[in-house]
């Protein structure tokens, strides 16, 4: 049975998994952070090294890092796990969409946008192994063009398409995202065995919660998710998260994340002085 180690951080309210197959120790590490301090715009490492110490400590060989999609809210240590471990770094197929919409906006001439910068782009029903457990792709867009959603064994790794069914849904209002794009999609994965673990990629707390949460089933899903339970048609869904969106602002670290992001969490290159530099588009993000 798949073996799932979920780690918080507390800055972005995201949930890295350490994934593994006990049977053969081999490892994959889904949506890993950078830390990133806004103020002073400064990058470390710590959350990935954590990640490290716990694969080392267990004796884990990490074979795949994997992101759900294109973060808007963290950046992503794929790039730097990927040169520390050798790992292959993977993302779903559509985040040349992502890299076409973005990277305009960043100037980022240096970006191609058909996806290279990763290892595997993978598409909807791609399927390979993680030591001896099946791996499934499911293409659930709505949040983004590009999300993907990891079924390993029992386990779905839904990124921000779902979260607990106390607070509900991912938000629809990027670009390429699509309130009722998302609402088929999450009926994709609430048509998976009752069973399944679902594990989310963030948590938010909502009042009625003391404590952070990041696994539920399709099964608490269907009966309890306060956006899309059993008996929510497509319609309510897609006016309620319209409306829902129409009041929320842009993550705090939208700017930074996307041009990290869309380089597949590598940094710009640097400039002539042989600094690294992060731009600060004005007015090009919507809210």
């Amino acid at each position: 049975m798949i073996h799932v180690e979920g780690v918080f951080d507390d800055a972005t309210h995201t949930i890295t998994y350490l994934v593994s197959d006990p049977e053969t120790g081999r490892a994959a590490i889904i949506d890993p952070v950078l830390d990133y301090e806004p103020n002073a715009a400064r990058l470390e490492t710590r959350s990935a090294d954590r990640l490290l110490e716990r694969a080392d400590a267990n004796k884990l060989q990490i074979d795949w890092v994997l992101d759900t999609h294109a973060h808007a809210d963290h950046l992503s240590a794929g790039h730097y796990l990927r040169q520390k471990t050798g790992a292959k770094l993977g993302i779903g197929a559509k985040i040349d969409q992502v890299q076409r919409t973005f990277a305009p906006i960043f100037n980022a001439g240096d970006v191609e946008t058909d996806g290279r910068q990763f290892d595997i782009l993978f598409e909807d029903e791609d399927r390979f192994t993680l030591g001896n457990l099946p791996v499934r792709i499911m293409h659930t867009p709505g949040h983004t063009p590009a999300c993907v959603t990891y079924v390993i064994g029992d386990a779905a790794f839904v990124g921000d398409t779902l979260f607990m069914p106390d607070y509900g849904t991912a938000r629809a209002d990027f670009p390429g995202g699509d309130a009722a794009t998302l609402y088929r999609s999450i009926q994709r994965i609430l048509d998976l065995p009752p069973e399944t673990r679902i594990f989310v990629g963030h948590d938010y707390l909502p009042e009625s919660r003391s404590t952070f949460a990041w696994e539920t089933t399709v099964a608490q899903q269907r009966a309890a998710n306060v956006h899309v339970r059993n008996g929510i048609e497509e319609s309510d869904f897609v006016a309620r998260r319209t409306a829902r969106d129409s009041t929320l602002s842009a993550p705090q670290l939208i700017l930074p994340s996307l041009q990290v992001n869309i380089r597949a969490g590598d940094l710009p290159p640097a400039e002539e002085d042989g600094e690294t530099y992060l731009k600060l588009p004005v007015n090009r993000i919507a809210g």
